[in-house]
């Protein structure tokens, strides 16, 4: 059976069922139906998050094989409740980007999903609308200004740098001119479009601890400069009280359930590759309030979403994880160790053992946050006894407990072994959480760091756009900001077709975008775009809506 259809067959659980699992009153709930819920800001509570266990899956660099990072999250918190741990899973929201494209949905797979699928991975409770919304009011704001006699900021329209966002992948959109058509239709200028979950405004969603905070980083993102090369930001538009009043219910986290019927958490949805890849801070935090256990994810690698959780969200709100899950499949370490796509269902020990260094990458990763890992063999049907035994003693050999999962076929019950490491683990030698870089540090000595230490680049090179946005970043007394560097996901390095475990490379650096109400930055590598575009045959082909209402083809 797919997906949908496994996920058609589960007769779902009252919101209100799900809510009493973590001890919340109905009454607290802001319903969305009979199976979703936001939940309240004031379940939180600080004292509970600091004992609360907080596990983070990451991954190996993606393959187009696929590694089932979020179903093995999912599968793994059943797995953690079967054996009596009281546990929330905590997600981020799928983008219709994706949806659409290439990726497909962000809900899982087989008996590991979070529930209803079709909600979540369209519309859901219109978080990412609202996201869209309050930054393209930003938008508007800007050019009705450039537009005004009476109340402009003299803003240079050639120094501009807020775009607009539109959560759709649509390449033609990247670089745009408005203004068009005379004086009545604004200034002309350049600008363009990114995916809503790069936005900027995603990004303090992800990163607010309140309304307060929410509406302070709004008023201090970067708009650009003045004919006088003096700074402009939103609050110098009074635009942040009307912005956070969009966000006002998209602060509060969503509640729904996983197939098996244990509570699931899923807010916030920027992607790791182009953005800080993890769901929001109050989500992990109300989580961690009401459950021992909280498994979370990291979009895409260690190299990306875990390096950003940790440096970026756990500096900012002061979580820490007691234990990273890392999650590999047989295939994708064949793929990394040169084996053909057509070819990977196919016994291959030696591309297994050549792939290996891509995971033993990440592993070591993990130790430079002073934390134990556990590698999560996400188990396929084509996956021999003799793969599965060689991948765990290479795993062994490196000092990582490895354990073979299968959520997918058989849910929580296919995880109970991993969830008895994983408890055994951090009982045990729970790690002692450290940052690989103080936010106080130069900021190209905390982009080196990055690339050196977790890439394992030799060296950084800036191309002149990026050295000017270096000056203009010390200018604006942002030195002290964190980095979130775009880069692909598909190599440990920024060229995409280099795969397994490279070294001696350069990282290219040849813009840096700021981030100012995030209070992050952002260095462009590579050929990243932030704005992605549909495949020759997107997934969009494939969906479809019966007379009675059914949705298919989602996955």
């Amino acid at each position: 059976m797919t997906d949908i259809e496994i996920a058609r067959q589960i007769k779902l659980k009252h919101i209100n069922d799900i809510a009493s699992q973590l001890g919340i009153d109905s009454d607290k709930l802001l319903h969305f139906g009979k199976h979703k819920a936001k939940l309240p800001l004031d379940l939180i509570d600080e004292e509970k998050v600091k004992k609360s266990n907080l596990v983070l899956v990451t991954a190996m660099s993606p393959t187009p094989a696929g590694e089932g990072k979020t179903t093995v999250s999912i599968g793994l918190s059943q797995g953690l409740n079967r054996i009596g741990k009281k546990t929330c899973v905590v997600l981020r929201e799928p983008s219709l980007g994706p949806v659409f494209g290439i990726k497909g949905g962000a809900t899982g797979g087989g008996y590991s999903q979070v529930l209803p699928m079709e909600d979540i991975n369209l519309h859901f409770t219109g978080d990412i609308h609202a996201v869209e919304r309050a930054h393209n009011l930003l938008a508007a704001l800007i050019d009705n200004n450039l537009q005004s006699k009476k109340r402009s900021l003299n803003l240079d329209p050639r120094q501009i740098y807020f775009k607009r966002v539109m959560d759709m992948n649509d390449r033609s959109l990247r670089k745009i001119v408005v203004g068009m058509g005379g004086t009545g239709n604004g200034i002309p200028r350049e600008t363009g479009f990114d995916i809503t979950v790069a936005s900027e405004v995603m990004a303090i969603l992800c990163l607010s601890n309140s309304i307060k905070d929410l509406k302070q980083r709004l008023g201090n993102i970067f708009i650009g400069y003045t004919m006088d090369q003096q700074p402009v930001y939103a609050r110098d538009l009074k635009a942040q009280g009307a912005m956070a009043a969009l966000l006002k219910d998209a602060l509060q986290p969503n509640l729904v359930q996983t197939l098996e019927g244990y509570p699931a958490i899923i807010h916030g949805g920027p992607f790791a590759n182009i953005a800080q890849g993890t769901n929001t801070v109050i989500a992990t935090k109300t989580g961690l309030s009401l459950a021992d256990w909280v498994v979370t994810e990291a979009g895409f690698g260690s190299d990306l979403g875990a390096e950003k959780f940790m440096d970026i969200k756990c500096q900012s709100s002061g979580l820490a994880p007691r234990i990273i899950v890392l999650v590999a499949t047989i295939r994708a370490i064949k793929y990394h160790g040169g084996c053909d796509l057509k070819d990977i269902k196919e016994e291959n020990l030696e591309a297994l053992e050549k792939g290996f260094v891509n995971l033993e990458k990440h592993i070591e990763n993990a130790s430079l946050y002073g934390l134990p890992a556990v590698v999560a063999i996400n188990q396929f049907a084509t996956d021999t006894e003799a793969e599965l035994n060689l991948l765990q003693d290479l795993c062994a050999g490196k000092g990582a407990k490895a354990c073979v999962a299968n959520v997918w076929g058989k849910g929580g019950e296919g995880a109970e072994n991993l969830a008895r490491v994983v408890v055994e683990t951090v009982e045990s030698s729970g790690g002692q959480f450290k940052p690989l870089y103080s936010w106080s540090q130069p900021m190209k000595e905390k982009i080196e760091t990055i690339a050196t230490k977790v890439y394992g680049a030799a060296k950084v090179e800036y191309a002149p756009q990026a050295q000017l946005q270096l000056r203009r970043i010390s200018k604006l007394g942002l030195d002290g900001a964190a980095v979130c560097i775009a880069k692909t996901q598909k190599s440990l390095s920024d060229d995409p077709d280099v795969i397994g475990r490279p070294s001696g490379f350069t990282i290219h650096v040849r813009d840096i975008e700021i981030a100012a109400g995030a209070n992050f930055v952002v260095p462009i590598t590579g050929d990243m775009m932030r704005m992605p575009g549909l495949p020759e045959v997107p997934s969009s082909e494939a969906i479809d809506i019966d007379d009675d209402g059914n949705i298919s083809g989602l996955f």
